[in-house]
Formats: C-alpha cells, structure tokens, sequence
C-alpha cells in the first residue's frame, strides 16, 4: 500500500511528483469543445519560470500576492509559482465585491495581484488603485487596460516566456521553506462580519493531503486518480482537497466548465474522487428523483425499494427479502444511475456545511459512496472524514485524520491539537487569542465522539438558539430537514430568547413553476405569496418536518423570502452557507411581527 512522502513544503510535493510522471497529463480543460491536457513536465516549467518572473518585477520572499481567477490550470500554476518565489498567495473569491477586495488588499498588505481576464479586472482594478500598495498587476489574458497610472500591468505569458527557469533550479530555490512557514493566507467566507485572513503554513496542508491520501490508500486503493474540479479555488476546502490532495497522489485535475455544465463534465471525464458540496448533492438528489418518476412506476418501485433497503442498512437492519431485491437493483437500477456519475466514482466527499444524513444514505442506496468530512478554514481544512472501514454512519462525520487530536471540551465544544492548526489570523491578535489556547483550535462546534471515534457535530456554539425557557435548538437541523422538503429551497429558523421557532423560507422555484401549471395560476410571486392554496402547500411541507421534530424545534410560522439568498445579494457566503446576520437585519422586523399577531 502506498504512503505519502514527508515533504519539507508544497511546491517540493509538486517538483517531486512532476519528476516522477514527467510527460503524462496532469491539468485539463476544454477548448472548442474539446478536453485539452498540460503534462506534469510542462507544468512544472511554466511554475519554475512564472516564479522567476515575480522576482524579476520585484516581488520578495514573504510578500503576499493575491489570486482572483477562476478554476482554471494558470490558476495551479499561478498558486505554486507564488509559493516557489517564497511569497504567500491570498486566494480570493471570484464573486467578491469591490469593497470586499479593498478590505483584503488593505488587510493583507498584498504587493501584487494575478487576475485572470478583464471581467474579474472590472471589479478589482478600483480597489487597486485605491490601494496604497499594491502597485503590480499580472493579467492571465489581456485586460484592455487603456491607462496604467502608476499601476505597473505585466503580461503572465509574458513572464514565463521572458524568464525561462529550470525546475530543478526552481526547486532547490525553495529548499529553505519549511513546514512551518505561511503558504497562504484564507479570508474566510465571514458567515458572522468581515473575513478574517487565515494564516496556513505549508505543514498544516501537507497534514492534510498525507491525512487524506492515507484514508483514500487503506479504504478504497489508492490508483491512477482523476479529480473534477469544480468548487471554488478560493476555498480552503477545494484548495487542499481539490488541488494540493491531487498532487500528492499524481493525479488528474480536470476544470469543471461551471456548475450549468456539471452534471456533463462528470459523464465525460468519469472522476474517481470529488470534492462536493451537500447543498449540489441535495440538487442531485431532487433532479434523480423527479428522472426516475419519469420514467414510470417501475423505475419509481425500484428507487423506492433502493432507498428502503439503504435506510434498514444504515440502521443496523437487513430484511430478508433485501438481498435478492438488492441483486435485482444491482442489475437495473444502479447501474444506469452510477453511469451518470461516470462510472468508476470511487467517493465523493462532502464538506462546507452540514450533510443531512437522509442525502448520504440515499447515496449510497444507489451504490455511490457519498463521505462526509468535517473541518474549519483554521485546520487547513480537513479535520475528520467518514470511513467505510470504520462503519460509514451518516450522522456522524467520522474519526480525525491520522496524527489529529481531537476532544470535546467540558461545554461540549469541538477541541483540535495538530500540524493542520493554523498559526493565527493575519493581524488579528484578539480573535486569535480567543480561538488558540494552549495549542488548541477551538472550533465553535459542539459535538461527541462516540465509541468507534467518530464525532458527531449537534450544532455551532455562536448558532445555538436558546428560547425564553433555555432550551437549546440547533437551527441548522431544522434548515437541513426543511430545504429536503420538495416545496422548500431555503430556510432560516429563528427563535432566540423566545417562546418558539419561527422561519424565513424561500420556495423552491421548480416546484413553484409545477404548482401554477397544475393550478392555471400566474407564476407572480408577489400574488402567489397571497395565494392560499400556495402557501397551505408550503405549510404542509412545514407540518412534515414538524412531525419528526421536538416541541421546542418545531417551527410555529413562518414567512415567505422577497427573492432567493443568493451571494449577489450578501445572503450566502460563496461557499453557499446562510449568513444570518444579514438575513436578521433585512427579515428581522417581520420574524420578530409573527410573535405578535
């Protein structure tokens, strides 16, 4: 079984793994239509020489250089280049506002910037030149910049072609790195405020890829891997688990076209390993469903047979008639479902937010091996990861990752000692006093671990909502259970400091769309959120969930969103999570009204 090397720093895990595969593929993306791949040796060269380039314009070890650019290979490229001239790279979100880059640039003292094209250049170029020093900009394509000013514009082909560099001389230039020493800095997605810069040095994602390499070697074989990849760059989830992982195993990274060509791309290069989301498996979940009714009652009796088998399995239970209907599935109904994902899907892997335990076990009903994995932008960020050979039980998130403490304080929060624990926020030392002590992450998280070492995550601590009577109530439960609803797509509850839970709900606009046709109504919101047959459909959607809740999660009333949370709109941060202090301040008069009428 193979083992993951000691690395002294990420750019020496690449350098070593492009030695090894030399010419075979290694980066792909499509080009007129076609899926185009760079070798590990041309990779390696265009690293070795763009990290020249930066330290011909000036830029020195320790700088921070910001990162705004899609998923991309130039942006691999540019990520490791950054690193192997000895700076830090401040990965940033596509989606971020002009006022969001101003307060990153400003925090992180950043000296130059790599942006992709023109577009994302639009957004950011006002805060650079508002910005007091960052005065490089590296455009991957042309930005059409008709005046610099004193904002000096360099081409990143440019930089590569003028500064050709050996690898191994590019190697040997990082051999001072060490584990300890910053590789990045993450702004976290700021679910509560502003984005705090999380300071990862290159040890704490090493922990994780030899961690996560290690759980892929002993559960399923560690092979000829390929990885799509398709969630944000910017993330510290894909970042390690998406890039640094793949080249640590040697494997494929293929760049997803965008989510509107997802479900495509996975047929066409039939990953072995992905790196998800719940919220894009809870969309699956709907669109298999709503497929498979569509194909007659058999299909239906069959998914329907899947899902009851899966549920008695993931309770302990085996009927006696489960195996033969299972051989029957096995013949006709996974198998059709299982090509859609390509094929050779050996796990996908869920982080970023909770997993509603209903979504893994209708998973794996259909065969396909769905993983939940636990961590924090501060743990670099893989704490913990679900494991078949240890017993995959879907309401847990499994046990740490090998050499990774973790305990449960006395208020029940989630305690985390190791390697993969940042050093600190970027000059923010009061937020880091509050959350390192004594060497541990605390996380904000309560949970348990049970007997076989798996924790199990109840709620986050600051989230917790305490009613009149101090009873607490895990909101993001009750959200999970109410967005599985067909009718409902987004949920917020509230309830603090009184007598019950009330929701903030956004209709799912699909089943919107059948509720009009089937009833010959108007598909204006405005007049169906007046609508008393809509909104009875929507309170019986309420009432199932209810049924399966405590009285104190119960959910009394509930109002109905202006438009969709979305991350236009600050609701969603861009790793799809609500933040609540934002829908408080737009819905909170209206929450607070329902206990009053």
């Amino acid at each position: 079984m193979r083992k993951m090397e000691h690395f002294p720093n990420l750019v020496t895990m690449f350098f070593t793994r492009a030695r090894e595969l030399g010419d075979k593929p290694f980066l792909w993306h499509k080009h007129n239509r076609q899926w185009v791949s760079q070798s590990w040796r041309e990779a390696a060269e265009q690293v070795a020489s763009l990290a020249a380039g930066l330290k011909a314009i000036g830029l020195e070890p320790g700088d921070r250089v910001m990162l705004v650019a899609e998923n991309r290979p130039e942006w691999c490229i540019s990520d490791l280049a950054i690193m192997a001239a000895g700076c830090v790279t401040v990965p940033t979100y596509i989606t971020n506002t002009e006022r969001d880059h101003s307060h990153i640039i400003e925090n992180s003292g950043a000296r130059a910037v790599i942006v992709s094209d023109a577009k994302l250049a639009k957004t950011l170029l006002p805060a650079v030149l508002r910005s007091s020093q960052l005065r490089r900009v590296i455009g991957i394509e042309d930005l059409r910049v008709a005046q610099s000013g004193d904002v000096a514009f360099h081409s990143w082909h440019g930089l590569i072609a003028e500064h050709r560099t050996d690898p191994a001389a590019a190697e040997a230039g990082v051999a001072q790195v060490g584990r300890e020493d910053m590789a990045c800095i993450i702004y976290t997605s700021g679910t509560g405020g502003a984005p705090r810069g999380v300071c990862q040095h290159h040890g704490a994602i090493l922990h994780n890829v030899a961690g996560a390499s290690a759980v892929i070697a002993e559960d399923f074989g560690w092979g000829d891997e390929v990885f799509l990849s398709f969630l944000p760059l910017s993330h510290a989830y894909e970042h390690s688990a998406g890039q640094f992982l793949p080249i640590g195993l040697g494997a494929q990274i293929y760049y997803s076209e965008g989510l509107d060509k997802l479900a495509a791309n996975i047929e066409e290069v039939r990953p072995t390993l992905m790196v998800v989301v719940p919220r894009l498996f809870e969309v699956l979940r709907t669109r298999i469903v709503k497929n498979v009714e569509k194909q007659g009652k058999l299909s239906t009796f069959l998914l329907n047979q899947a899902v009851a088998i899966g549920g008695r399995k993931a309770h302990g239970r085996f009927g006696l008639f489960d195996g033969p209907m299972n051989a029957v599935l096995g013949a006709t109904l996974k198998p059709r479902i299982q090509q859609r994902f390509g094929g050779r899907i050996k796990a996908m892997v869920a982080g970023g937010a909770p997993l509603n335990p209903d979504i893994g076990v209708f998973f794996d009903s259909l065969g396909l091996t769905l993983l939940q994995g636990y961590g924090q932008t501060e743990a670099a960020p893989v704490i913990s990861c679900n494991r078949p050979k240890v017993g995959l039980k879907h309401d847990t998130v499994g046990p740490p990752l090998a050499d990774t403490e973790v305990r449960i304080a006395e208020d029940g929060e989630i305690l985390v000692r190791g390697e993969l624990v940042m050093k600190g926020y970027w000059n923010n030392a009061e937020e880091t006093a509050r959350v390192l002590k004594d060497g541990w992450l605390h996380t904000g998280d309560i949970g348990e671990i049970d007997a076989k070492g798996r924790i199990k995550i109840t709620d986050r601590k600051k989230d917790l909502i305490i009613n009149d009577k101090g009873d607490n109530v895990a909101p993001q439960k009750v959200e999970g259970m109410l967005t599985l609803q067909p009718e409902i797509m987004q949920a917020m509850i509230a309830g603090d400091r009184k007598p019950h839970m009330v929701a903030l709900i956004v209709p799912d606009p699909e089943w919107t769309q059948e509720f009009c046709a089937k009833s010959g109504t108007a598909c204006n919101f405005d007049t169906l959120s007046a609508n008393p047959d809509y909104r009875a459909a929507i309170s019986a959607a309420v009432e199932r969930v209810n049924k399966d809740l405590s009285v104190i999660e119960r959910v009394r009333r509930y109002i109905l969103a202006d438009e969709p949370f979305t991350i236009e709109n600050q609701q969603l941060t861009p790793s799809l999570k609500i933040r609540r202090h934002v829908l408080k301040q737009v819905y909170g008069a209206r929450l607070d009204a329902l206990y009053k009428n």
